[in-house]
């Protein structure tokens, strides 16, 4: 009986510390569910089950779009890459290959107004 007197002083003490220990398991569970929701990873039932976000044709159609037009990106992307190689390669010549260049073009369009009769 010794021991029963030893705890009933401390009782109060004992079930604040289990609800304590409870309620934190249940604000850690509310806490993880909210980040997964809020950064979109799946939520999952009692056997592991994937609940959100469900597989279906909107999802696979939404999937499909997204890829298509990471393609087009991915093209557009690609293109502006040699724009800009070509940019580069006019601000770093020395000049004179620009200016020869240039001359090279203005002769040719000269050409083909005289050839047309234009100029």
């Amino acid at each position: 009986m010794l021991a029963a007197e030893s705890v009933v002083p401390h009782l109060p003490w004992i079930i604040a510390g289990a609800l304590a220990i409870g309620g934190a398991g249940v604000f850690g569970w509310i806490h993880t569910t909210r980040l997964k929701i809020k950064h979109g990873y799946p939520l999952e039932g009692m056997w592991g089950q994937s609940l959100k976000p469900s597989s279906d044709g909107e999802a696979k159609q939404r999937i499909m779009l997204l890829t298509q037009e990471n393609a087009e990106l991915r093209a557009e992307v690609g293109s502006m890459k040699d724009r800009l190689a070509n940019v580069e390669r006019i601000v770093t010549d020395g000049g004179y290959g620009l200016g020869s260049e240039i001359d090279a073009l203005r002769d040719r369009a000269l050409e083909n107004l005289k050839d047309k009769g234009s100029a």
